[in-house]
């Protein structure tokens, strides 16, 4: 029975984990951000975006992930409210018009798009909600990643500037506009990096990885605070020695996915950036 319902959750790691190994970054310090948060937490915690916000882990544990772990500090500063909008396998595209491959694993039920229900959330609960974290880009460079060659494909740049286009034109100026109520910001917006699961296997990714990652902490920039996952994963040198305790990559799963232990790794990053 275990070996049946892991199968469809197996294959949620199947798109999302040659994504991540895009994922190695290195945030230029204009742009790194530490203690920047504004507004600071209130009753309503909303969090958006691909598996690591779901919380994914190969082992059917849903319930440990960066999300989770944040909430119960945020219940400690008055945060009474939590949804978790994410979807696993989801793109900045499939976030704006919905689609998402494993929507029917949703842990907050919606209609429609991602990007839709976090909006009509934010304006139901105006002024209610902070912090809102998001973490998504990742499964849009899924098909320009060769793990066995350790390459990228000819459609890099063109991926990565729908990414872009998708972020800045749509996904956070959205989010933005329905997290300000009578012109003031009423709640932070945390946006997150990744780290790179596989810089063990492809060091020489790194360049390309590290591109990804500057360009989130670019587009960023105006929109939310940026919050480095990758340093606290261990930086950019290889080998890493905490890519297998991190994530289940040194697992029978060779998954790319954070352990329990590495989601709260990430959570913290997360309260260490917003300074609660």
């Amino acid at each position: 029975m275990l070996r049946s319902m892991m199968q469809p959750l197996l294959r949620i790691a199947a798109p999302v984990v040659l994504v991540f190994s895009l994922l190695l970054l290195s945030v230029p310090p204009a742009f790194a951000a530490t203690h920047a948060a504004v507004v600071g937490p209130k009753a309503n915690y909303l969090a958006v975006g691909d598996s690591l916000a779901y919380g994914f882990q190969p082992n059917l544990n849903l319930n440990h992930g960066y999300a989770e772990d944040f909430y119960a500090n945020l219940k400690s500063h008055g945060t009474s409210s939590y949804a978790n909008m994410a979807c696993p396998g989801e793109t900045t595209t499939s976030m704006i018009n919905g689609g998402c491959t494993y929507s029917v694993l949703r842990k907050f039920p919606y209609i429609g798009s991602q990007l839709n229900a976090a909006v009509l959330y934010l304006e139901l609960n105006a002024g209610r909600v902070s912090p809102v974290t998001l973490d998504i880009g990742a499964n849009d460079m899924l098909h320009d990643i060769n793990t066995s060659t350790c390459t990228v494909s000819s459609s890099w740049n063109s991926d990565l500037a729908t990414m872009d286009a998708n972020l800045t034109q749509v996904i956070l100026p959205k989010l933005s506009a329905a997290m300000t109520v009578n012109g003031q910001r009423s709640g932070d917006l945390l946006l997150m990096n990744y780290y790179d699961p596989y810089q063990n296997i492809c060091p020489t990714m790194v360049s390309y990885s590290q591109e990804i990652n500057q360009h989130l902490a670019a587009d960023a920039n105006g929109y939310a605070t940026l919050v480095d996952v990758f340093t606290p994963f261990g930086g950019a040198a290889t080998p890493n020695p905490n890519i297998c305790g991190y994530t289940w990559m040194c697992s029978l799963f060779k998954d790319i996915h954070a352990t329990s232990t590495g989601y709260s790794v990430i959570a913290n990053a997360f309260e260490q950036t917003a300074g609660y």
